[in-house]
């Protein structure tokens, strides 16, 4: 494959950018330094909320925006909002009852928070984590729905959640886009809005076309980015239907896939 000629890199954050204890390796943090140095614009898009975003823009002292939920919130590297999309109140209902409805605990991104009902759920210690943020416990999650950015139905039954998958997005249609984020994540989040979408968005922004730009991810909600990106990397733990869908794959998020392919598809 002929190495296309890269202005912008847009990563997807968690199974990509960062391996599976959270943190950047210091072979990620040099590609990502290497990319500036050549004139190669960075930036992320993740199912994070914005907060989730800080300890990247700290870290790899980042200077363009972001898209956070699937790339329905727009921020810049100050986490200050630039556009925002918010699930229409019915279809966010709908989406609860549905959840809860399948035996999972239920998580609500809204007003700048994470709120559930349990605090003790399966996985809210890894979002603690990912997040360096703690939720906001309530007993009912229905006055949040009117401001619902991201809903997500969370299972340690994997296989489960797959199947959910399949489930909610026939029922919700074209009322929301819904995928697993992680094996244990099942996101709901604004119609017509995806990580594609924020793949256009930027090069707008920027006047870069489509064509240069490079995606990495490694779940089904990074599909869309791969779509509309003229080079598209896959991490080595990606599903096989992700591997496919992209251009090319690499190493693993645990054996520093990123850099691996920064070096031997962009910059080399």
């Amino acid at each position: 494959m002929s190495r296309p000629d890269i202005a912008l890199v847009v990563s997807d954050v968690d199974g990509t950018l960062v391996r599976s204890d959270k943190s950047l390796s210091p072979a990620t943090i040099a590609a990502i330094r290497r990319l500036g140095e050549a004139g190669i614009g960075f930036t992320v898009a993740s199912a994070r909320p914005p907060v989730g975003l800080q300890g990247l823009v700290e870290a790899l002292g980042l200077r363009l925006p972001m898209g956070a939920f699937n790339g329905a919130s727009v921020v810049g590297p100050d986490l200050r909002v630039i556009e925002e999309h918010l699930i229409p109140e019915a279809t966010a209902r709908e989406a609860v009852e549905r959840l809860l409805a399948s035996a999972l605990d239920v998580w609500v991104f809204a007003r700048g928070a994470w709120f559930l009902r349990d605090p003790d759920a399966p996985y809210t210690d890894v979002e603690r984590a990912t997040l360096q943020a703690g939720p906001e416990v309530t007993a009912d999650l229905g006055p949040l729905l009117a401001a619902a950015s991201k809903i997500v139905g969370v299972s340690r039954d994997h296989a489960h959640l797959a199947a959910c998958e399949a489930e909610v997005a026939a029922r919700l249609g074209d009322r929301a886009v819904v995928h697993r984020s992680q094996a244990y994540y099942l996101d709901v989040t604004p119609p017509g809005i995806d990580k594609g979408g924020f793949v256009g968005w930027m090069s707008r922004h920027l006047a870069i076309p489509e064509h240069r730009v490079a995606t990495f991810g490694d779940a089904g909600n990074d599909r869309a980015m791969f779509a509309r990106s003229g080079l598209s990397v896959a991490m080595g733990n990606a599903e096989d239907g992700v591997k496919a869908a992209a251009r090319a794959v690499t190493a693993g998020n645990d054996a520093d896939g990123f850099a691996e392919a920064v070096e031997r598809l962009i910059l080399a």
